[in-house]
C-alpha cells in the first residue's frame, strides 16, 4: 500500500519571507500615507522636489496595494495551495525568483516614483521596464501555481483555489493590455490610447484591479483560513460556486461607473451602472457564507484575536460592497465623485478587507510556520483594537469630509449664485477632518508597530532547526475515479477546463465593452478646433504629469450648472483626442482645471507655482521653486513629438522637418519676454517654469474657439 504514496515536504520557507515582506512592505506604504495625509493638514511637510505629495500619492497607493497586499496574498497562496493540493510548488527555483523579482519591482516603485517617472495612470503608474518586469514575475508565479495544479495529488479543486486561479488570469490580461505604451525614453512612454478610449482603458483595468487584486484573491484567503481558524467548514459549498461565478463574470464590466457624466459615451457608464448594482448580490452571497462558516463558533471570537480580525474583515468587505454599487447609482456619484467620499470608501475596504484578513490570516500562521507559540495574544487583542478604532477614526472623518466637499460644491444662495464660490472655501472646512484621519491613520500603525513586535518575538522563539514533516499522498492516477454528481464538481476536476471557462467569462465581457468604445467612430466625434499641443506645451504635459498634478486636479468638467458656472463649459470627448495618456483626474483637492487657459496671466502662474501662499495665503498647494531654475530638456522634445506622431498625432514640420526643437524655443523665448514684460523674472526662456505655463494655457482654448462660448471667470482662488 505505500508503496503507492509518494512522499514530500511543504515549502514553507517561501511562505515566511513573503510574510516578513507583507509586514515590512506594509508599514512603509502606511507611513507614507500618513505623511501624506499630513501634507494637506500641514503643506510645509511637502519637501520639493521629491516629497511633494503629487509624486508620494501614487507611491503610498502602490506600496499598500501592490506590496503589502500583494505580498500577503503571496503569502497565503503559497501555504495553502500546497496543502489543498497536497503537493509542494512546482519549483523551489520558480518561488524564489517570485518573491525576489516582486520586491525589485516595489523597490523600482519606490524609487522611481519619487523621481517623477511616472504613466500618470491610476495604480498603473510605474514605467514600461518596470511594466514589463510585473509581467514576467506575473508569468513566473502563474507557471508555478499551475505547475503545482498539474502535479496536484488532490483531484478537486478547493473553492479558494477557484479565486486564486481567477486572480492569476485576470490580473494578466488586465496589466498587459492597460499598459500597452510606446517608449519615448528608459523610463518614459505615451500610451497608445488616447482621450475616452484611454479613460475608458484605465478604469477596465483600475476598478478590476481592485476586484481581482484586492478582492478575489483575499475571497480565496478567506475561504482557506477563515474555516481553519474556526475549525469549521465553509457554510455553503452552493453559495461558493454562485458567489464565484458571477463575481468572475460581474465584475468586469463595472469599471466605466467610474465615468458617469464624463466624456465617455453614456451607455458605457450606463452598462457599468447596471453591473455594479447587480454586483452587490454575489458579494454579500460571499459575506454570508463567510460569516455563517463561523456558525456555533461565535463563542470563540470573544476569545481569539484571530476570529475577531477575521470577521470584522469580513463585515468591511460587505460594507464596502454594498458601497460601491450604491456610489455607481448616477444619482449618488453625482454627489460623490471626486470628493474625498471615494477616499473613505476605497480605505473601508484596505483598511477593513485587505488589511484585517491579513492581520488575521498572518496571526494564525505565525505559530505554524515559526513551530512555536504566538508570543502575546493579548498584544494581538490590543493590536485588534487599536486598528479598528483607528479605522473607525478614519472613516468617519473622511465621510463627512467627502459630504462637506459634495454639499458646498454645488451650494447656491438666494439669488441663483454659487455659495461658495473660492475652491478654497471648501478646503479650510475640511482642516478638522484631516487631522481626526491623521489621528485615525496614526492609531492603526501604532497596531502595526506592535504586529511586528508579536511577529518579531515569536521568530526570536523558534526552534533552531525547523521540523518539515514528510507528507505522504498518493498520486492522482492510482486514485479511484468515480463518476461525480454534478457538472461543477467535474470541472473541479479539470483545472484546465475550468481555467478556460473563467479566462472565456473575464474576455467575453471586456469585449463587449471594449470593441464598441474602439470601433464606432461617432462614440468620439471629433472637434475641428482641437489641435495637437505645441512641442513646448507638450513638454509642459509631461512636466505636469512628473509633478503628480493630476493627483489633486481633475480636467473633466461635467454636466451640472454648478460646475459650469464654477468653471465653464463642460467637457466634450473630442477635446482629448491628443491625449496619451488622459487626465480627467479621479479627485478635486484643487479646481478642475479644463478651462484654465487664458484665465490668468503668465505670470500669476510663474508666482503661483513658486509659492502658491502668494497667491491664495490658505492654499495647501505645494510650492515648485525648482521650475524657475530647473533647465527645459530641449534635446528631448523631438523624440516625444515623433512618438506622437507614431500614434497618430498630426505634427506636421515638427516631425517631418525635425523642427520640434527648434519651434519650442521660438514659444519660449517669446512667453519668457512677456512674463518680464509683466515684472517677471527674466531668463526664463529655457526654464521649466515656461514649458509648464505653456501647457496650462493652452488648456481649453481649442474649445472655446469651437464653441465661442465665454470662460466663466471665477475668482481668484489659487487652486489647491
Amino acid at each position: 500500500m505505500n508503496a503507492s504514496l509518494d512522499s514530500f515536504k511543504y515549502d514553507d520557507a517561501i511562505v515566511r519571507k513573503f510574510l516578513v515582506a507583507t509586514f515590512v512592505w506594509g508599514l512603509v506604504g502606511m507611513l507614507v500615507g500618513l505623511f501624506i495625509a499630513l501634507q494637506l493638514a500641514v503643506p510645509s511637510f511637502n519637501v520639493a522636489p521629491f516629497l511633494t505629495f503629487g509624486r508620494l500619492r501614487p507611491l503610498h497607493t502602490n506600496a499598500v496595494i501592490f506590496a503589502f497586499a500583494g505580498n500577503a496574498f503571496f503569502t497565503g497562496c503559497y501555504y495553502s495551495s500546497q496543502r489543498l493540493l497536497k503537493a509542494r510548488m512546482f519549483s523551489d527555483l520558480l518561488s524564489r525568483l517570485h518573491f525576489w523579482g516582486w520586491q525589485l519591482i516595489i523597490v523600482s516603485a519606490a524609487v522611481t516614483l519619487p523621481l517623477g517617472f511616472t504613466q500618470a495612470k491610476e495604480y498603473a503608474e510605474l514605467e514600461w521596464p518596470i511594466d514589463i518586469m510585473i509581467a514576467v514575475v506575473w508569468v513566473i508565479f502563474a507557471v508555478n501555481f499551475f505547475g503545482t495544479i498539474a502535479k496536484r495529488r488532490e483531484r478537486h479543486l478547493y473553492v479558494a483555489l477557484w479565486f486564486y486561479i481567477a486572480s492569476i488570469i485576470t490580473v494578466a490580461i488586465l496589466h498587459i493590455f492597460n499598459n500597452l505604451s510606446i517608449p519615448v525614453g528608459p523610463l518614459k512612454s505615451y500610451s497608445i490610447y488616447a482621450g475616452v478610449q484611454d479613460a475608458f482603458m484605465q478604469w477596465w483595468y483600475g476598478h478590476n484591479a481592485v476586484a481581482f487584486f484586492l478582492t478575489t484573491p483575499f475571497l480565496g484567503l478567506m475561504y482557506y483560513f477563515m474555516p481553519k481558524a474556526a475549525n469549521k467548514p465553509v457554510y455553503s459549498y452552493r453559495l461558493s460556486i454562485v458567489h464565484f461565478w458571477t463575481l468572475v463574470f460581474m465584475y468586469i464590466w463595472a469599471g466605466p461607473h467610474h465615468l458617469h457624466y464624463t466624456a465617455l459615451p453614456e451607455w458605457a457608464s450606463t452598462l457599468g451602472m447596471v453591473f455594479s448594482v447587480m454586483l452587490w448580490m454575489p458579494s454579500w452571497g460571499g459575506m454570508i457564507n463567510g460569516l455563517l462558516t463561523l456558525r456555533g463558533a461565535w463563542h470563540k471570537v470573544v476569545e481569539d484575536p484571530v476570529l475577531k480580525f477575521f470577521v470584522v474583515a469580513v463585515t468591511a468587505y460587505g460594507m464596502a460592497t454594498f458601497e460601491g454599487p450604491m456610489l455607481s447609482i448616477k444619482s449618488v456619484n453625482a454627489l460623490a465623485h471626486y470628493t474625498d467620499w471615494i477616499i473613505a470608501h476605497v480605505h473601508t475596504g484596505a483598511l477593513g478587507w485587505n488589511g484585517f484578513l491579513t492581520f488575521g490570516m498572518i496571526y494564525w500562521l505565525l505559530p505554524r510556520l515559526f513551530q512555536t507559540k504566538l508570543y502575546s495574544t493579548k498584544l494581538a487583542e490590543l493590536h485588534f483594537w487599536l486598528a479598528t478604532f483607528g479605522m473607525i477614526l478614519y472613516a468617519v472623518a473622511i465621510y463627512s469630509a467627502g459630504l462637506t466637499q459634495g454639499l458646498m460644491w454645488r451650494a447656491f444662495d438666494e439669488t441663483g449664485r454659487l455659495q461658495f464660490p473660492d475652491f478654497i472655501e471648501t478646503t479650510m472646512k475640511l482642516m478638522p477632518m484631516y487631522w481626526v484621519r491623521a489621528v485615525g491613520g496614526g492609531l492603526y500603525i501604532i497596531g502595526m508597530l506592535l504586529f511586528g513586535w508579536n511577529i518579531l518575538k515569536t521568530w526570536a522563539a523558534r526552534p533552531k532547526v525547523y521540523d518539515e514533516p514528510v507528507i505522504q499522498a498518493a498520486p492522482l492516477k492510482v486514485q479511484a475515479h468515480k463518476p461525480e454528481p454534478s457538472l461543477h464538481r467535474r470541472w473541479e476536476g479539470l483545472p484546465l477546463v475550468f481555467s478556460l471557462l473563467t479566462a472565456l467569462a473575464v474576455i467575453v465581457a471586456s469585449l463587449f465593452e471594449i470593441i464598441p468604445t474602439f470601433l464606432i467612430r461617432t462614440n468620439i466625434p471629433t472637434i475641428a478646433s482641437v489641435k495637437p499641443y505645441t512641442p513646448l506645451e507638450l513638454a509642459g504635459r509631461d512636466l505636469y504629469i512628473r509633478e503628480g498634478c493630476f493627483n489633486c486636479h481633475s480636467q473633466m468638467i461635467r454636466p451640472f450648472r454648478y460646475e459650469t458656472e464654477r468653471y465653464g463649459e463642460y467637457s466634450k470627448p473630442g477635446e482629448s483626442v491628443y491625449d496619451h495618456p488622459f487626465l480627467w483626474g479621479s479627485r478635486r483637492i484643487g479646481p478642475d482645471l479644463a478651462r484654465e487657459g487664458g484665465k490668468y496671466p503668465d505670470l500669476w502662474h510663474v508666482r503661483h507655482m513658486q509659492d502658491p501662499r502668494s497667491i491664495t495665503q490658505k492654499s495647501i498647494m505645494p510650492p515648485y521653486p525648482g521650475l524657475l531654475t530647473s533647465t527645459i530638456d530641449f534635446a528631448g522634445i523631438q523624440k516625444r513629438v515623433d512618438v506622437m506622431a507614431m500614434l497618430g498625432v498630426p505634427y506636421g514640420d515638427a516631425v517631418t522637418q525635425k523642427k520640434a526643437a527648434e519651434m519650442a524655443k521660438a514659444q519660449a523665448k517669446e512667453m519668457a519676454a512677456g512674463i518680464a514684460a509683466q515684472g517677471g523674472p527674466a531668463g526664463l526662456e529655457d526654464k521649466e517654469i515656461t514649458a509648464l505655463v505653456a501647457y496650462l494655457q493652452r488648456l481649453g482654448q481649442d474649445i472655446k474657439q469651437a464653441t465661442g462660448v465665454a470662460h466663466h471667470a471665477a475668482p481668484a482662488d489659487g487652486g489647491m
